[in-house]
């Protein structure tokens, strides 16, 4: 009778499997260090902790630890004009505040560009009407607005509430953004100008979502058949 062992029999529960590395960890390892954690943190919204780094870069915590340092200290001593700090558990690039006059000069640029009268008036009708569609500024201006309504969205004074439920266009209104940048509390706040704006019925004939029509002429520019465009 063989004594050899059964190579078969179940010999109890195996080591547990280590974690599944994601696809290209390896390659991630093999970088070197410095440069992949500037690369990093370059793109991170908040500060990222070392053991976080470290995770996803596939290296020890205490080396991570280490480069950071060495960033940070390189960083000020060649008087870059950004810092790497140990900030809230983890790490993040900082403008240095001898700098800031140049960064908010930056941020700021065309941000407090005045508004143009197009503008202005288009805002205006979205005060007092709102909520409301393109159409319907479109229909008391008397000429196409969807360039100067881009305009406001980006800059943040007004925003989309929803649609209208007989046509689906998109309504519009103002943002509380208008109102600090108007100094109001509220829009109850706003002067009495709505009685001089045509009523929402008196422009209900002409405000179909693409009414007034819009010719595009050649140039692929629209404009409308009754009345000139804003510039």
């Amino acid at each position: 009778m063989s004594t050899r062992p059964d190579t078969n029999a179940a010999t109890g529960p195996g080591p547990e499997p280590g974690p599944r590395l994601p696809a290209g960890a390896s390659a991630v390892a093999e970088l070197e260090l410095r440069p992949a954690l500037e690369a990093v943190l370059m793109v991170v919204d908040e500060p990222a902790t070392e053991e976080r780094l470290a995770k996803i870069l596939g290296r020890p915590r205490r080396a991570v630890a280490v480069a950071l340092r060495e960033l940070s200290e390189e960083y000020t001593r060649q008087g870059r004009g950004f810092d790497l700090r140990p900030v809230a558990g983890g790490w993040r690039f900082y403008t240095r505040p001898e700098y800031a006059d140049a960064v908010e000069g930056f941020v700021l640029d065309g941000q407090q560009a005045r508004l143009t009268q197009a503008a202005l008036e288009t805002l205006a009708v979205v005060a007092y009407r709102q909520p409301v569609s393109r159409s319907r500024v479109s229909a008391v201006r008397g000429v196409n607005c969807d360039g100067v309504m881009r305009t406001l969205l980006q800059r943040g004074l007004v925003e989309e509430a929803g649609t209208e439920p007989e046509t689906g266009a998109i309504l519009y209104r103002t943002t509380n953004y208008f109102l600090e940048r108007m100094g109001l509390r509220s829009l109850a706040e706003l002067p009495e100008l709505a009685p001089f704006l045509p009523e929402a019925d008196a422009v209900e004939a002409e405000s179909q979502e693409g009414v007034p029509s819009f010719d595009v002429d050649d140039s692929g520019d629209s404009h409308a058949g009754t009345g000139p465009r804003d510039s």
